[in-house]
Parts: C-alpha cells; structure tokens; sequence
C-alpha cells in the first residue's frame, strides 16, 4: 500500500522563519514604544491642562491663587500642598470632604496614602507610597513653581519670586509677567534622592548657583527617595519645584561611588533657628527630551532641554520683567 507524502519544514526552514520574526520585532519594537511615549506625553498634558483649569476655578471662588502651603515660624510644617487645596475642582471633593486642615497631614494617615490618578504621571514607574516617619504617603508627579530659588525667609517673611509662595496668596493681577509667561506646574520625578539642610548658603539675598557643582559642595544630609513622595505636603521639595537649573539638568552628588541626581534644600521649615531658605528642585521627567509645562494662562507646551538658563528662569518668575526668549 502507497504511503501518502506530508509537507513538513525542515530545521533550517523554522530557524529562517524564527529569524524573519525577530526582525520584524526589532524593526516593529522602536516604532511601540515611540507611540507609547508620545501617548503617555499627551495624557500628562492632558493632567496638567486639568490642574490648570482647576486653578483658574480656584481663582474664580476665591479671587486668589492657593498658598504654597501656610508656615508659623517657630512651629513644625505641616501645611498643606496646592495638590491638597484644588481636590474640590478635579472632582476629588469625597477627599476633600475628609480632610481637616486644622490639624497636620500627618494626623490623617488614611488621607496620605491615597492615590489621586491626576497627580501622576503615566510615565512615571513609582507607583507606590512610601513611608516617611510612621505615615504612608503617596507620591506626585507635579510640582508648582515657587520661583528661581527662594523658599521663604523665616526674618521677614519673605518668599520666593514664582508665582506660588509659602503663605502667598497672589492674584493673576498681580502676576506683573503675564501668566502667559509664568510658569505654574510642571512634570517632576518622583522617589528623587535630595540632600537635606546643608546650611549653606547662609545669609539674605543668596544668588542662585550658576553651575549644578555647586549643589555638591555646599553637600547635605543624603536621603536616597525623598523628593515628590508626598502630594498632601507643601514642603517645595514634595510638591514643588524651582527654575535654578533648566528642565533634566543633571544635579550630581557622589555618595558611595554611585552619581545620583538631586534636589537640595539648605534649610527645611521646623521649630529651630529662623533662617533663610533655599531650594533647587529641578523639573524632570521620563518623556524623552524635555517637560511637560503648565502655565498660570492655562495652556501646557513641551518645554525641551535645550531651553536656556536665563530663559527657564525668566519664565518662573511672576514680575521679574524679563522678555523670555524661544521656548
């Protein structure tokens, strides 16, 4: 009897057909992982053109832009962040309907671990809390800008010159720049290492660092996580940022033979000695080549990395009356 012949591949045959598949995975890959990025990028956007139309309702109701946070000299932060004070207006009020900003964020633990899908960035992989003395807190991906450099100083009250400030309650009549040019929020790590109360620079009228080296010298006390890990807290370095450096600058502090990226404070609010603040919180993200940008107009914009110095900074400040150049 005839045996009936069956078509089969040969080793060979499977191996080029394996490595025709690869190929087109290699080719295919690049190509996801681009509309992927561009995907995340827009849905970021999309976030930061929702807080920014919850700023303008805020103004709306109550004729003033929200505080940084509120700070008594001589008692211990616990002032709320913008984050905490726009939860009315991205449709979190069953939030902030459980808040009591009579009391510290840290008396309300179940308030600051809770996940608000606005404040996070889809790009951003540290989806998880953290905990910082005995409270669980969730993380931001937002910061708003306190301006070049200043916090607050403690002796005269005086704050920062962006467009929100540690008990600043500023009008967008008052921003002298235009909020077409004034930087309101913009994308932040977060989990980011800091260096904590250096105590330099000492003194009023600090300048600014011009060059990233100087953050190191001046050294700090090393936390490896610390930055944007808490959206409740108005502590700039949870849930602010400065205009010091342009968006992605690389801020290098060595700390057992591995480079980390940092913010820097030179002094945190608390109980002790009134002095001068100074932070640089440097805008970053996981978008390729640059930030997202919300300004206090209301409109987002790519801002790369390229963006000068001077102009990141003119663009921070809210009555510098500086001409930003190409942005």
């Amino acid at each position: 009897m005839s045996r009936i012949a069956r078509a089969a591949f040969t080793l060979i045959e499977l191996l080029v057909v394996i490595a025709i598949i690869a190929l087109l995975m290699a080719l295919i890959l690049p190509a996801v992982q681009k509309v992927r990025a561009a995907a995340d990028r827009l849905s970021c956007a999309s976030n930061l053109k929702q807080i920014g139309i919850a700023l303008h309702h805020y103004h709306n109701d109550y004729l003033q832009l929200p505080p940084q946070g509120n700070f008594t000299v001589g008692s211990s932060f616990s002032g709320y962040s913008i984050h905490a004070r726009l939860l009315p207006y991205i449709e979190q009020d069953n939030i902030h309907k459980q808040m009591n900003y009579t009391v510290g964020y840290a008396a309300q633990p179940n308030i600051c671990k809770m996940k608000v899908n606005l404040y996070r960035c889809p790009s951003d992989p540290n989806d998880q809390t953290r905990v910082d003395a005995g409270v669980e807190f969730y993380p931001t991906s937002y910061g708003f800008s306190i301006g070049t450099w200043l916090a607050i100083d403690q002796l005269t009250g005086t704050a920062g010159d962006g467009a929100f400030g540690m008990n600043q309650k500023h009008t967008f009549s008052s921003i002298l720049d235009g909020p077409t040019y004034t930087l309101a929020a913009a994308d932040v790590k977060s989990f980011t290492p800091a260096l904590l109360d250096s105590g330099l620079p000492a003194g009023p009228d600090a300048p600014p660092p011009s060059h990233p080296a100087q953050i190191a010298m001046w050294g700090g006390t090393f936390d490896p996580d610390y930055c944007h890990t808490q959206w409740v807290a108005g502590r700039t370095l949870q849930s602010g940022l400065t205009t010091t450096f342009p968006p992605n600058t690389v801020v290098a502090f060595i700390k057992d033979g591995t480079v980390y990226d940092v913010d820097f404070t030179s002094a945190r609010f608390g109980p002790g000695t009134p002095r001068q603040g100074y932070r640089c919180v440097t805008s970053r993200s996981y978008h390729p080549n640059g930030v997202n940008a919300l300004f206090l107009g209301g409109q987002v914009q790519f801002i790369t990395n390229g963006v000068s110095q001077e102009t990141w900074r003119a663009l921070g400040t809210r009555s510098g009356g500086e001409v930003p150049g190409d942005f």
